[in-house]
C-alpha cells in the first residue's frame, strides 16, 4: 500500500506569515493607542470643562450677592451708610495668604500675573451660620451683620499648592473670626477680572467701559479728599471711592489639563488673551496675566490640553 507524503510549510511561507501577522498586530496597535489617546483627550477637555463651569458658577453667585441686604426680615437691616467701605475690591497681579485678615497683607508672587477679587455682603438668620440662604464662597452660611465691620467675605486668588500646582482659591473668615482659604479648583493659568464701571452722573448702574483694579485705584488716588484728620480723610474716599461704581464685573480664566507630558506641543493657539485680542494689545503690557503666551509657559504644561473661559455678571445690588 503506497503512502502520500505529508506537505508543510515552507520557511517562505512561515516567514510570509508571520510577517503579515506582526503588520496586523502593529496596525491594531496603533488603532488602540490612537483610540485610547483620543479618549484621554475628551476626559481632559471635559473635565477642564466642568472646572471652568464650577468656577464660574461659584465666582458668580458670590458676585451676584454683593451688598445683599435682607429687605424680607423682621429685624430692621443693617443699612449703608454713605461713608462705609464699597463692598467690592481688588488687586492686580497679587495673591494672599491663607490666614492674613482680608486682602489687607497682599503678595507680590502671583501666579502669571493673577488677580484677586474680594466681595462683602450681609448675611441672613439670627445665628453665626445664619439661615442657610446666604452662603460664602466656601458654602458656609452667615448670620445677619449687626455692623459694617460684621460683613461676610468672598475673596478668591490664585497660589500654588505643596506640590507646585496652581489653584483658584476661596478665602473667607470663619464664625470664629479666623481666616481660611480652600481649593476651588486645581490647574489655573491665570485669573483676570476687570470692572464695568458706570461713570453718569448720576450713576444708572449700567457700565460704561471696563478697566483693572489698577487703574480703579489710580482714579481713587487723583480724588482731591476733604477732611480734618486721617479718619475723615477715609470716611471721604469711602463715600467717593470709584469701587462704589462698579456695575458688573468680568472674570477670566485659563486652565490646564492633566494629560501626560508630550515632547511636542498639541496644536492650538500660541497665545491666550483672556479678554480678547483688542484689551491685550493696548494693555497687555500694564495689566499683566491678560495675555499668555504658550511658549513661556514651564515646559512640562506646553503640550497640555488648555481651556479659556470668561464670563461677564451684572451686579444685582448697588455696590456702594
Amino acid at each position: 500500500m503506497s503512502r502520500g507524503h505529508q506537505k508543510g510549510m515552507s520557511l517562505v511561507e512561515l516567514l510570509v506569515a508571520l510577517s503579515l501577522g506582526a503588520m496586523l498586530m502593529l496596525a491594531a496597535s496603533a488603532m488602540l493607542l490612537a483610540a485610547s489617546s483620543s479618549y484621554a483627550d475628551q476626559a481632559d477637555y471635559a473635565r477642564l470643562s466642568d472646572n471652568g463651569r464650577y468656577a464660574l458658577d461659584t465666582i458668580a453667585r458670590a458676585v451676584r450677592q454683593t451688598a445683599y441686604v435682607n429687605w424680607d426680615a423682621s429685624a430692621t437691616p443693617l443699612m449703608h451708610a454713605p461713608y462705609d467701605s464699597a463692598n467690592i475690591a481688588g488687586l492686580d497681579a497679587r495673591s494672599l495668604g491663607k490666614n492674613s485678615a482680608g486682602i489687607s497683607l497682599p503678595l507680590t508672587n502671583a501666579v502669571n500675573g493673577s488677580d484677586v477679587l474680594a466681595l462683602r455682603y450681609d448675611g441672613a438668620g439670627k445665628d453665626v451660620g445664619g439661615d442657610g440662604s446666604v452662603l460664602n464662597c466656601a458654602g458656609f452660611g452667615l448670620g445677619a451683620a449687626h455692623t459694617q465691620a460684621q460683613r461676610g467675605w468672598s475673596i478668591f486668588y490664585v497660589a500654588r499648592d505643596d506640590a507646585g500646582e496652581a489653584e483658584l482659591r476661596c478665602k473667607y473668615r470663619s464664625a470664629s473670626g479666623g481666616w481660611g482659604a480652600d481649593a476651588i479648583i486645581r490647574g489655573v493659568d491665570s485669573f483676570q477680572v476687570l470692572y464695568g464701571l458706570d461713570t453718569d452722573n448720576p450713576p444708572d448702574g449700567v457700565p460704561n467701559q471696563y478697566v483693572s483694579a489698577s487703574e480703579l485705584a489710580a482714579r481713587d488716588a487723583a480724588l482731591v479728599l476733604v477732611g480734618m484728620d486721617e479718619a475723615a480723610l477715609q470716611r471721604d474716599l469711602n463715600q467717593r471711592t470709584h469701587w462704589k461704581r462698579v456695575a458688573s464685573v468680568r472674570v477670566a480664566l485659563l486652565l490646564h489639563g492633566e494629560a501626560a507630558q508630550r515632547t511636542k506641543a498639541q496644536p492650538g493657539p500660541a497665545q491666550f488673551d483672556l479678554f480678547g485680542a483688542a484689551y491685550a494689545d493696548a494693555y497687555g503690557a500694564s495689566d499683566t496675566g491678560v495675555r499668555i503666551v504658550r511658549a513661556t509657559l514651564p515646559l512640562i504644561q506646553q503640550g497640555r490640553s488648555y481651556h479659556l473661559v470668561q464670563l461677564t455678571i451684572m451686579l444685582r445690588n448697588m455696590p456702594g
